[in-house]
């Protein structure tokens, strides 16, 4: 007979369970609780969208969208892509379903997404994230909510130290075409030295330049123009009010005047939460202002401002969540105890009780499964306890013991 082969986890894909599946858990519901306290409504969306949402949002000439996109044609002949981010598909959505009339528009949502990259350290071809966005308000002031509840949700976490808020100032249109200008005149002066990448960029996304990761980019990258010569006085404005928002609420932040967004609907606010302890992939969370991105996607002008931040590379930060206990575990020696036990399980649960049974082993096996899951009680039942409709309640933290009526459970432990 021909052996079996066994199936192997795809490259990029992770199985998470144990301590890394608590880490992650916790990640979500600090996230579920802090976006509650600012007033965001929980966005759920399709896992795949028509390919076009993201060639024309993300833009054809990013990577994302040239070499890193799951695309593949249906059955019916379209195009569709397996979600590489959140903010296309929310654009999308906002359009498509009409929720112009709720701006502005508060969302978050978290879940899988999908780039073809190579692995590497808290970065798989499948992974998670967690996603803000603010529809429809042009104010500042949406900037510094998103940027103060993204700082509240690190320090939530107990991550934010050692994590550095770098921030940026795009600035508006006119702004971004005078220093496109500018940097397109200044790398084509070194044409000669640029990496070939770069030099592709020169044509297309000049600005990603800048944060070309080639050694014979940065010298030339690094003696670039800022951006601050060229701020119309609205733009410089915005950013004041930005700082003046971060400082008021208490939030640290930095100048980083080389970070940048590459497309030409990203406007004003650009920043990343970055660290030294994830390795050079240091950036934990990031986001900015796309006010140009619904009319990408044919839309009118729609303000947006969002952020996303990786799951895993949050949950790699954390300290070992302790291991969640439960508050019983029934132990019943005999059949006759354990078709009872089943019953009694069931009516525990039923009053919220998280309540497992060892059915499995000996009397001190059992008792072992009970301390291993850290139940506060082991339910002990057995032939005597059933004449007398009772159990045996221990507790295991100091071994007392104590017998209550079988239909008196939930309510002793309820009390305890």
């Amino acid at each position: 007979m021909a052996r079996i082969e066994t199936p192997k986890r795809v490259r990029g894909t992770q199985d998470i369970f144990g301590d890394e599946q608590r880490r992650f858990a916790h990640v979500l519901a600090r996230f579920e609780h802090v976006h509650r306290l600012y007033g965001f409504q929980r966005l759920d969306l399709p896992v795949f969208e028509d390919t076009q949402v993201f060639a024309r949002s993300i833009g054809e000439t990013t990577d994302v969208v040239s070499k890193e996109m799951y695309t593949f044609p249906d059955r019916g002949g379209d195009m569709l892509t397996l979600r590489p981010e959140f903010t296309a598909g929310i654009a999308r959505a906002y359009l498509t379903e009409g929720w112009q009339q709720y701006v502005p528009l508060k969302l978050a949502t978290s879940g899988p997404v999908f780039r073809y990259e190579r692995p590497q350290k808290g970065r798989y071809r499948q992974f998670h994230q967690i996603d803000a966005e603010i529809l429809g308000a042009a104010e500042p002031a949406a900037d510094v909510e998103l940027l103060v509840m993204a700082d509240q949700l690190l320090h939530d976490l107990g991550i934010a130290e050692g994590v550095t808020l770098q921030l940026n100032t795009l600035g508006d249109a006119e702004t971004r075409d005078a220093w496109r200008a500018a940097l397109v005149a200044h790398f084509e002066a070194h044409r000669g030295e640029l990496s070939e990448d770069s030099l592709v960029r020169l044509d297309k996304n000049p600005m990603r330049i800048l944060d070309s990761k080639d050694p014979r980019d940065r010298p030339i990258a690094d003696a670039a123009p800022d951006i601050d010569a060229y701020l119309t006085p609205e733009a410089r404005g915005f950013f004041d009010a930005v700082t003046a928002g971060l400082d008021a609420a208490g939030v640290a932040w930095t100048r980083n005047a080389r970070l940048v967004r590459g497309l030409d609907y990203y406007r004003h606010t650009a920043f990343e939460f970055v660290t030294d302890r994830l390795g050079a992939q240091g950036t934990v969370l990031a986001g900015g202002r796309y006010d140009g991105l619904v009319e990408s996607l044919g839309g009118p002008a729609t303000a947006g401002v969002g952020w996303a931040a990786g799951v895993e590379r949050l949950a790699m930060l954390l300290d070992e969540p302790a291991r969640p206990g439960i508050d019983a575990v029934v132990v019943p020696m005999g059949a006759a105890a354990e078709l009872r036990a089943t019953g009694v399980v069931a009516a525990l649960r039923r009053a919220g009780l998280a309540v497992d049974m060892a059915y499995k082993g000996n009397m001190k096996r059992r008792m072992q499964k009970a301390d291993a899951q850290g139940a506060t009680y082991a339910i002990i039942l057995g032939d005597d306890e059933l004449a007398a409709g009772e159990a045996a309640v221990k507790r295991l933290s100091d071994g007392t013991q104590t017998r209550v009526a079988l239909g008196d459970l939930a309510g002793a432990l309820a009390r305890a």
